[in-house]
């Protein structure tokens, strides 16, 4: 008789990892996904206006670093793995849905709806852990990367959950506590006992593909800016100072995206592929990223209060938001140049200090020559950065690392 073909073992699945040789290009479901926060920083720079003060203002700080950190850790998570499949693709729907409803409640974060904020927020963390653990269970390196962070996630839900039951400042101090372990974890690779450290120096990075990710949330940012502009001008109540505020602010908002873009926001992916170790980007990336959008967002919110009719000198706090946005931005982007090219240009802390100058000035005029102020100190450095380069041949990004 004759003998029997034993049949083949079926095959393992791969897991969902990205292949270094496969397409480097943002998804449309990235774009699609990038949507939700378009709202959630409209109403995180909305919202500062209301009460405005240093508390309301580290209120916002703090929303802002925890929708971020939604946003880079799932950037994190299609870099490193494949976005094509169809369980990825999943995941960034599920981490949509729960961004978007976490979104809803930033207008009574620290109000009514603080549990529902933070549960969100914990929500996202934890369920994609526990959705890529067992899905990469037949990657063991893999595998125990998602056990790390879930780990950190787990701990930082603590203070993120009793945050969202106690009131007034407990509140911040509780979610300020989360995100340091949040943020901390991520800058220390992630260690556990008996598990090691995130080995992110020895995992490929797509260069192409999270430099983009960055450039697109950047003008996602800069839509926050465009959309405050369009919702606060009323050609009905258009004097010349609203008229004035309203050319000022564009022009600002334009300098911000000529500030960002000059070399270092045109070469990052260039840099990241010459860098020796490539992953360490992955370190700085999202820190440095953070302080120029939360300056974005702060100028936002100073052109909401400059677009209202306003007579009479400017209030304090008036002034540190409209002159500590762009300072913000400014103090950012010196930290991504020297991660571009190791080294700052000496229009950062020249227009930091211009800003800082003008300060005791501009308090007792009104508010449209306080934005006027800012603009020409961006407007100096935009002309810095053009006359440092011009006529000469493209420089190198040299990053340190």
């Amino acid at each position: 008789m004759p003998t029997a073909t034993p049949e083949p073992a079926p095959r393992r699945r791969r897991a969902p990892v990205r292949d270094p040789e496969g397409p480097r290009r943002v998804t449309l479901l990235e774009l699609f996904f990038d949507l939700v926060y378009v709202v959630a920083l409209a109403l995180i720079s909305k919202g500062m206006v209301d009460g405005l003060d240093w508390y309301r203002a580290a209120q916002s700080l703090i929303m802002l670093a925890a929708v971020w950190w939604t946003w880079s850790i799932t950037t994190l998570v299609t870099d490193l793995y494949d976005p094509e499949r169809p369980e990825i693709k999943l995941l960034i729907v599920h981490v949509m849905f729960g961004v978007l409803l976490m979104t809803t409640a930033i207008p009574e974060a620290f109000g009514d709806s603080g549990l529902v904020f933070a549960g969100t927020y914990v929500a996202i963390h934890l369920g994609r852990g526990l959705f890529l653990i067992p899905t990469v269970r037949h990657a063991p390196e893999t595998r125990r990367r998602a056990l790390r962070i879930f780990t950190w996630f787990a701990v930082s839900a603590v203070p993120w959950i009793i945050g969202g039951y106690v009131e007034d400042h407990w509140r911040a101090v509780c979610w300020a506590v989360a995100l340091a372990i949040d943020y901390g974890g991520f800058r220390l690779a992630y260690p556990v006992p008996g598990l090691g450290v995130v080995p992110m120096a020895q995992r490929s990075v797509t260069s192409e593909h999270l430099a983009e990710r960055y450039q697109q949330f950047f003008i996602i940012a800069l839509g926050d800016a465009v959309l405050t502009i369009g919702l606060m001008f009323s050609p009905a109540h258009a004097g010349w100072k609203n008229s004035g505020s309203f050319a000022i602010a564009f022009a600002t908002t334009l300098l911000l995206w000529r500030i960002y873009v000059h070399k270092s926001g045109e070469l990052l992916p260039v840099a990241i592929e010459r860098s020796r170790s490539p992953s360490k980007f992955l370190y700085t990336a999202p820190y440095t990223h953070l302080v120029m959008i939360a300056g974005v967002v702060t100028t936002a919110t100073g052109f909401d209060l400059v677009l209202h009719p306003q007579d009479g000198s400017v209030p304090p706090a008036w002034v540190a938001v409209i002159l500590g946005g762009p300072a913000l931005f400014l103090a950012g982007r010196a930290a991504f140049e020297y991660e571009v090219f190791s080294r700052v240009s000496n229009s950062r802390p020249g227009g930091l200090l211009a800003l800082l100058a003008i300060a005791p000035i501009v308090i007792f005029l009104p508010p449209v020559f306080t934005s006027l102020g800012a603009m020409l100190v961006l407007a100096g450095v935009a002309v810095t950065d053009v006359r440092r380069s011009w006529g000469r041949p493209p420089e190198a990004p040299a990053p340190a690392h």
